[in-house]
């Protein structure tokens, strides 16, 4: 059950979790901060990160709830996205300088669609330099501020299902379902590679996270203490 702390005569749940809309343009921990001021509750945090350009489900975890990180972070995500085909960035989205072009006007819609399927299932992805993974006791994205690029050791993802939704080149519309730690621009990335025409991340959007979708969420703007949900993993 939810803890209840008596305010005022009313029964005030302080504790639970909050499905968040996170829009783009701001990072995670800003919607943690937003959510502990509104809330006044100091234990407040966040179950896996959401790229500051990427919109859509963010688990946010208020009161004791936070010591559950690890059982809401593991779960299984879905993506909705749209990728460029033609072009490379340095930070494998659109927010990044384009730094490679190459022609894609003769690759075929079957052959799009091929390399996409070739992604489904157990693979190994290199995290990219623009994460916040940490190598060494240091954030990857801190070190590529300043230039530095490092060697990353690769990890075993799993892509459940990949499906290419909508061609219009150079733009493909796309939907991922797949494991904790995979990065959707590094996936892209490599989709675009084995194309042999580079590709970026123009929009990324999370639709759910485990059981939890976006037709659950709120805006930050609509967060009060009823939003809060008492859930068992």
């Amino acid at each position: 059950m939810l803890k209840d702390i008596q305010m005022d005569n009313f029964s005030i749940k302080k504790e639970g979790i909050l499905l968040i809309n996170k829009p783009a343009g701001c990072t995670s921990h800003d919607i943690v901060d937003v959510i502990r001021k509104k809330l006044r509750v100091r234990k407040v945090g966040h179950a896996g990160t959401l790229d500051p350009s990427a919109e859509g489900v963010l688990i946010v975890l208020v009161g004791s709830y936070t010591k559950l990180f690890d059982k809401f972070s593991n779960l299984d995500k879905e993506y909705w996205g749209i990728m460029k085909l033609g072009e490379v960035t340095t930070t494998g989205d659109s927010e990044g300088k384009v730094i490679k072009r190459c022609p894609y006007e003769a690759i075929e819609e079957r052959t799009i669609r091929g390399v996409y399927r070739s992604f489904q299932g157990e693979i190994l992805q290199t995290p990219p330099m623009v994460s916040a993974k940490r190598i060494g006791g240091k954030r990857l994205y801190k070190l590529a501020r300043r230039g530095i690029i490092i060697e990353r050791p690769s990890k075993r993802i799993r892509i459940y299902k990949i499906e290419v939704l909508k061609i219009d080149k150079p733009y493909v519309e796309f939907y991922v379902k797949c494991s904790k730690g995979t990065y959707i621009r590094k996936l892209v990335e490599d989709i675009g590679e084995k194309l042999g025409c580079g590709a970026y991340v123009v929009k990324i959007k999370r639709t759910a996270i485990g059981p939890f979708r976006i037709e659950d969420t709120f805006s930050p703007e609509e967060v009060d203490y009823s939003c809060l949900r008492d859930v068992s993993l």
